[in-house]
């Protein structure tokens, strides 16, 4: 525990949820027993009333129930507390409150109690004023000079200053030009009023031009007072401090001149009676409340002052000479004279925590209490920590971030796409070069066999498929029998013609697979209705597809082979035609009832094609590092100039312009060039980022075809290669696959134990370039082809039989045409799983393909 921290004299909370400001806190001797103890006075937002006099059996201890003198529920909120001669005819000190229309003055009374209940407390009212205007604060003081009772001065919501003479009302004057209220305080030594106005501007009025002025009936100037008949309401003197005022305070003490503190929101101001400034100091933190006091040095003065940081700093004059923890941020501070304890330092916050508090640097010693000592049988706890060890480890294989539901009919969850499109498409953009864009309907239902609580249906699609609602949330559902969060998946395709239409085949292209299968080639037109016109044989070996974006991509089936062949001038264009073809491939046969059917890839995995986009994708991410640095530096001459030209222009006497307006001019179009630099890169990338993830799920459907590759294993290679939904500048996907594939290659597909003790660096930043990602990659492919094993354990034995296979064979091709074919790089993309609903759908070219 820190030395530092403010000693905990008594304490206690106030209410349950009331609120409180610095006008809610006071310290009195408010039941006149002349002992010179303080007791304190509380007022809450909610109307309640609190009188406290602690009485601690010992350092630290809580509010027992003698310590409550009187607690009281007044109804309307409590503005302000204080405590002075309020009644005429006696010089005994009174209770005022005040609310938002009404000023009530209390006396306050004990009667010695005979029984252990101990004294009876009660407040008796005096006399009350209700208020014609809305109050903000009030101040006291013998006004005027007037010996022997105080004076009541509350200012209105809207400047004005009612001046009460106990009893009666004396009269009111507007403040000139306020627009909101600030805080005030009276000085007796100057007899005025002290205040903030609205223009941060500390402004003092005599109390004799406020008591002489023309009567504020009315807030506009009459006729007589613009034509100078009449006493108008003029300023002593102001001082602009250039920032809002919390709060005001004014002390004369005997060993230091009298002096106007103000707390701003940034300094702190100590002024002379005249306005000037006797010093200031600049607050690190933000100021809460503070309250000036006597110091010990001759000539200075103590200052409390709380911040938001729920420190209390001292200060004398400007110089910090303590600071203390506080364990609430204070918004009211006090100082007086608690059970014989001088100094004691009470604190209030908004919440409504009291306390009372000392400095000092005693420490809060603690010993730990002794434990029963035993004999420990180290057998035993080597068992149980290796069955905890063992419960720990099955856990971190079988389950998944968030649980699933293991009882499937309490939740379930079902999609069915729309046979035909919509008649009138949902896309924002309903075109796409020359093509319309469609739309399709899915309907979702779920159907539940408990009552369950917060159920939201979330749907997510890879950009550029847009949803007209992707997230959804039940509350007919009351609640969760098990009251932990569960999740449930749906998985549904979309139509290949969402995104996808006939096109032209094309006899020759840059990029090409080929897929091998087990079984006899099948037609085309049995495999994709609708892509192609019905022949008379029926046996379709070439078919074309054609994005909405443009691209095309032609299929042929080999005649004489158990083969098919996809071709593409784009690389990553092949990705979607290719999955579809397996898929309704192995949806085909087993129709036919067909149960041993496999896919299988022979050639070599194209990593030189990868690597490009991965290069493409890097460069655009390190262009605009560098575009984003070249703005910031524009942004900031631009600024520079900007202050130099107002510097001239404010100056009596301006000083040639010295071409700083040409200057301006071309910066500002250097901003506007660079900006839409950025910008542009920011789209290029998207489509860079979109085009790779469409070659990386080639790449890993490719891998998994070569190897053999199970799903689970296919689930890691995904998980490594696909991590990030989005790319950042902050975090990309370079530097984040080469961390998971680093990670791979020293545990599963590790050949030695020394790679195992290879440590990775714990904070990822983008790379000088892609070399070392490229080489991870080659090197996965590598031990994949020498028998290693994807596993999420580490302890996976790797051998190495496989040798890495070569090149493919060609298929025979039909005779066709060749055209031209324009092809857009900026398509094709990958589905993810969501975390409450994976939604497969076909990866397209940027496009507005909508679902519902």
């Amino acid at each position: 525990m820190s030395l530092f921290k403010a000693r905990d004299w008594w304490s206690t909370v106030l209410g349950d949820k009331e609120e409180f400001d610095q006008g809610c806190l006071c310290l009195a001797d408010v039941d006149n027993t002349g002992n010179g103890q303080d007791k304190i006075i509380v007022g809450s937002f909610m109307g309640y009333l609190r009188i406290f006099n602690p009485h601690p059996v010992k350092t630290g201890d809580g509010a027992q129930a003698e310590d409550l003198l009187l607690e009281v529920h007044l109804r309307d909120p409590i503005l302000q507390v204080e405590v002075g001669k309020f009644v005429s005819g006696t010089e005994m000190l009174h209770l005022a409150v005040l609310h938002s229309r009404k000023l009530c003055v209390y006396s306050v009374s004990g009667t010695v109690g005979n029984v252990e209940h101990g004294n009876q407390y009660q407040i008796k009212l005096m006399y009350e004023h209700n208020l014609q205007r809305t109050a903000c604060n009030m101040t006291y003081g013998s006004f005027g000079g007037v010996k022997g009772r105080d004076l009541i001065c509350i200012q209105s919501m809207d400047g004005m200053l009612m001046v009460f003479e106990q009893e009666s009302y004396a009269f009111g004057r507007f403040l000139p030009g306020s627009l909101l209220p600030g805080p005030l305080a009276y000085s007796s030594r100057t007899d005025s009023f002290i205040t903030v106005s609205s223009c941060h501007q500390v402004e003092s009025y005599k109390y004799q031009v406020l008591a002489f002025a023309t009567d504020a009936d009315k807030r506009e100037e009459t006729e007589q007072q613009k034509h100078g008949s009449g006493k108008r309401l003029v300023v002593d003197w102001t001082l602009n401090i250039g920032e809002q005022a919390l709060d005001i305070c004014i002390v004369s003490f005997i060993q230091s001149a009298s002096s106007v503190f103000v707390l701003g929101e940034r300094n702190f101001f100590c002024l002379k009676e005249n306005g000037q400034i006797r010093f200031m100091k600049k607050l690190d933190c933000s100021p809460s409340c503070f309250l000036p006091y006597c110091s010990v040095s001759e000539g200075t003065i103590n200052t409390l002052i709380g911040n938001h940081n729920k420190m209390l700093h001292i200060y004398q004059d400007v110089t910090l000479k303590w600071a203390t923890q506080l364990p609430h941020v204070p918004v009211a501070v006090r100082v007086g004279c608690l059970h014989d304890l001088k100094g004691v330092i009470v604190t209030l916050s908004d919440d409504g925590h009291l306390q009372c508090s000392y400095l000092g640097t005693d420490p809060s010693l603690f010993q730990a209490p002794k434990v029963e000592s035993r004999e420990l049988n180290y057998d035993e706890l080597d068992m149980e920590l290796k069955e905890l060890q063992k419960v720990i480890k099955n856990v971190n294989k079988s389950q998944d971030v968030w649980p699933l539901n293991e009882r499937e009919d309490d939740l379930k969850i079902s999609a069915m796409v729309s046979p035909n499109f919509d008649s009138v498409s949902q896309a924002t953009d309903v075109e796409v070069g020359a093509d319309l864009v469609p739309s399709v309907t899915v309907k979702v239902t779920l159907k539940n066999r408990v009552a369950l609580q917060k159920v939201k249906l979330s749907i997510y699609v890879q950009p550029p498929l847009v949803l007209t609602g992707d997230q959804f949330t039940f509350e007919f559902m009351e609640r969760n029998p098990d009251g932990i969060p569960r999740v449930s998946q749906c998985k549904f395709r979309l139509p290949l013609k969402l995104v996808c239409l006939p096109g032209q085949p094309s006899k020759t292209a840059s990029h090409k697979l080929t897929i091998d299968t087990n079984k006899s080639p099948v037609s085309l037109l049995s495999l994709f209705p609708g892509f192609a016109k019905q022949s008379e044989d029926d046996q379709v070996n070439v078919m074309g597809f054609r994005f909405l974006g443009g691209s095309q991509v032609t299929v042929l089936a080999s005649k004489t082979s158990q083969r098919y062949r996809i071709q593409s001038e784009q690389f990553e264009d092949l990705w979607l035609i290719t999955n579809e073809l397996i898929i309704r491939l192995q949806e085909y046969f087993e129709k036919q009832g067909i149960k041993d059917f496999t896919c299988s890839f022979s050639g070599s995995v194209p990593l030189q094609e990868y690597f490009e986009l991965i290069d493409h994708h890097f460069e655009l991410r390190i262009n605009g590092e560098k575009l984003e640095e070249l703005l910031s530096e524009r942004a900031v001459q631009f600024r520079a100039i900007q202050r130099r030209l107002l510097t001239r222009f404010k100056d009596k006497t301006p000083a040639p312009l010295q071409h700083l307006d040409t200057l301006l001019d071309g910066t500002y179009k250097q901003v506007i060039a660079l900006a839409d630099a950025v910008e542009e890169n920011q789209d290029n990338l998207f489509q860079s980022f979109t085009r790779l993830k469409s070659a990386t799920r080639l790449v890993i459907l490719l891998i998994g075809l070569w190897q053999k590759l199970s799903a689970d294993q296919i689930a890691i290679l995904e998980a490594a290669f696909l991590p990030l939904q989005q790319d950042t500048q902050e975090l990309g996907w370079e530097e984040t696959v080469d961390a998971a594939l680093s990670h791979l290659l020293k545990t599963c597909l590790s050949k030695s134990s020394k790679e195992q003790a290879l440590n990775l660096s714990s904070q990822l930043g983008i790379p000088k370039d892609t070399s070392q990602l490229k080489k991870h990659i080659t090197l996965l492919c590598d031990r994949l082809a020498k028998g290693g094993r994807l596993c999420l354990s580490t302890d996976a034995a790797a051998p190495q039989t496989m040798v890495m296979p070569g090149g493919c064979a060609t298929i025979p091709e039909s005779d066709l045409e060749e055209r031209s074919i324009e092809q857009d790089s900026s398509e094709l993309f990958t589905n993810h799983k969501h975390l409450m609903m994976e939604t497969p759908v076909p990866e397209v070219s940027p496009l507005q393909g909508v679902t519902e």
